[in-house]
């Protein structure tokens, strides 16, 4: 099938890629955009998180197939001309990045919050990050972080 579609702002095509195609697989080895990880490959630990117009999802689940005039977004899209997404900066200030691994997807879920409700309650966000499983941080930095980006932080009980 033919495939057209933004990844990061940019319009990719491709000619013949198989419908069954995930769109994981699509970003990791034809685009080269690593940074979003593979973690279960079963929709259920959140690793792989990506925006798609607009909305968290996991990059895992989707097929070529369902990706047709869709805009994404990856961790890559997030900078912009060397400089870090003002998200990306305040995970990096408040210590929520620990082996990194589950981040991208932690950043992405966020992200798209963000972009949906600018002022999110700790509720919100720890509803938001729900279907994201982190082993190393504990979620009392990455909902820190993101309440200082929306600029008010409260006060975070430890997890």
């Amino acid at each position: 099938m033919k495939l057209t579609m933004t990844v990061n702002g940019q319009a990719v095509s491709f000619e013949n890629i198989l419908p069954t195609r995930r769109l994981i697989d699509i970003l990791r080895e034809d685009l080269q955009l690593k940074g979003t990880k593979e973690g279960c490959g079963e929709g259920e630990c959140g690793a792989c998180t990506v925006i798609m117009d607009g909305k968290a999802v996991d990059s895992c689940l989707l097929l070529a197939c369902q990706l047709e005039g869709s805009e994404i977004i990856t961790i890559e899209g997030l900078a912009k001309e060397g400089e870090l997404d003002e998200l990306q900066e305040a995970f990096v200030s408040h210590g929520a990045i620990q082996c990194g691994y589950c981040m991208p997807g932690m950043v992405m879920a966020t992200k798209a919050l963000l972009m949906e409700n600018p002022a999110p309650t700790e509720a919100e966000i720890r509803n938001a990050i729900a279907g994201n499983i982190c082993r190393c941080s504990g979620y009392s930095q990455i909902v820190s972080a993101v309440l200082s980006v929306k600029g008010s932080p409260e006060d975070v009980e430890e997890s």
